[in-house]
């Protein structure tokens, strides 16, 4: 797990020192200025008494027209927003009751966008992990995701516009099933890992809305549990890959009500087109309330559905008081 902390982090650090790099670059190029050939005539024309310029062309000439600025719009613009909540309760002789606990999380958030006049490369991240113990308990998994995304959007000067997106999501480490005492291991990093590509139209307004709805291929990859994940039940052999063809729609919304209360949704829908309870939903929602600098509290709800995984919709909520430091 630590070695690919590691990985996954020095990733995200290239990526964003190599975008400030390139800005960097940009915007420090020096101009180039063609040289001035020197001939024999020029010189000689240089040293000669040249007549007294006309009033009317010096005052024609010192007229320069400003030059349009530079767009400061445009570039890479990296963004990366670290979390880290603890909780603790102890009780020594308590008569009231209670149970001892303790819970950690921590949460990344990174974006990498680069637009220009003609397009726009989106990356983004999310990587998050945490755990919990309860009384004499073992520590437990409390949240566990690795989500990447990457969109390319091609501007044709109009509202909706074409775009090509990947996206990957899996987990860090082991997931246990705990029943009677007893645990089970049902997933691990890689397996299951969700990769979808898409292509379709999209449309923007502004950072307060982003949407987009295109064709999609699904594969759902697994290697020691293809069950339920990626097996299909009605066949007598083992598949470990399941591939699915559809459609897929992804909108990003965010608002801010004021200085300090913010709120960001993000609502993914893929369906195969064979059955609508076979459509997967995502759904993940976040309410930040800063209460200074480095300190704030969230309120998190993830809505889950994927009848392979289970016939139930999943549903997640935190609600955490805690540390946040923003890196970039």
């Amino acid at each position: 797990m630590k070695h690919t902390l590691l990985l996954i982090l020095c990733f995200m650090l290239i990526s964003t020192a190599s975008a400030l790099w390139a800005q960097t670059v940009q915007e420090t190029a020096p101009v180039d200025t063609p040289a001035v050939r020197t001939t024999p005539e020029s010189a000689a024309a240089e040293t000669s008494v040249s007549p007294l310029p006309d009033k009317s062309q010096e005052s024609a000439s010192s007229v320069q027209v400003p030059k349009e600025p530079a767009n400061s719009n445009y570039g890479w613009k990296p963004e990366i927003i670290g979390r880290l909540n603890l909780a603790q309760n102890a009780f020594d002789n308590w008569s009231q009751g209670g149970e001892d606990s303790l819970s950690w999380q921590v949460t990344l958030h990174g974006k990498c966008a680069n637009d220009q006049a003609n397009y726009n490369w989106s990356n983004a991240g999310k990587l998050a992990f945490g755990q919990i113990k309860a009384g004499a308990g073992e520590m437990k998994k409390s949240v566990d995701e690795i989500n990447l995304e990457s969109v390319f959007n091609y501007k044709l000067k109009i509202p909706i516009n074409p775009f090509l997106a990947v996206k990957g999501e899996t987990q860090f480490t082991t997931g246990y099933a705990y029943t009677n005492n007893a645990k089970l291991a049902v997933s691990n990093f890689m397996d299951p890992v969700y990769l979808t590509e898409s292509l379709g139209a999209g449309y923007s307004q502004g950072k307060f809305l982003r949407t987009r709805l295109g064709l999609a291929a699904k594969q759902t990859i697994t290697n020691q549990y293809p069950h339920p994940y990626a097996d299909n039940p009605n066949t007598p052999a083992i598949e470990k890959i399941k591939y699915e063809y559809g459609l897929e729609s992804v909108t990003d919304l965010s608002l801010k009500f004021s200085d300090i209360l913010t709120f960001t949704s993000k609502l993914e829908i893929f369906s195969n087109l064979k059955a609508t309870d076979q459509i997967d939903v995502r759904w993940d929602n976040l309410f930040t309330a800063s209460l200074s600098k480095y300190l704030n509290v969230a309120f998190n709800m993830q809505w889950f559905y994927d009848k392979d995984i289970s016939p139930l919709r999943q549903i997640r909520k935190t609600l955490t008081l805690g540390l946040i430091y923003t890196f970039i």
